[in-house]
């Protein structure tokens, strides 16, 4: 199954995975998936990893990003490339949004 080409981010609903982080699927094909996330401020994305290859960037905020033991800050504008099951998580320091994007897509996320 696939989106649309194009996606009109007013027409997609967020979902609300508690903890200030919500996220909205922009779009999706068997090949890659792009996923807005929202943090409010001290918001965490836990440490994890899945076989999933997964690039990033700030459109808004600051974070501390955690990939493989090795934190950077990163600001408005940066980017991070996650390698297939590598431990990373995130802390917003502030209220931020976060464009990820994975290959293959996440699977789980269409589940629920």
């Amino acid at each position: 199954m696939s989106t649309d080409v194009f996606v009109i981010d007013e027409a997609v609903a967020w979902q609300d995975l508690g903890a200030g982080v919500r996220r909205k699927i922009l779009g999706h094909n068997d090949a890659m998936m792009m996923v807005r996330v929202e943090f409010e401020t001290g918001a965490i994305g836990p440490q994890h990893r899945h076989p999933h290859v997964q690039c990033a960037v700030v459109e808004k905020g600051s974070f501390d990003v955690t990939i493989e033991g090795v934190t950077r800050r990163l600001g408005t504008g940066d980017g991070y490339m996650v390698p297939s099951n590598a431990l990373h998580g995130v802390v917003a320091l502030e209220p931020g949004v976060l464009l990820d994007i994975f290959t293959p897509p996440r699977e789980d996320f269409l589940a629920g």
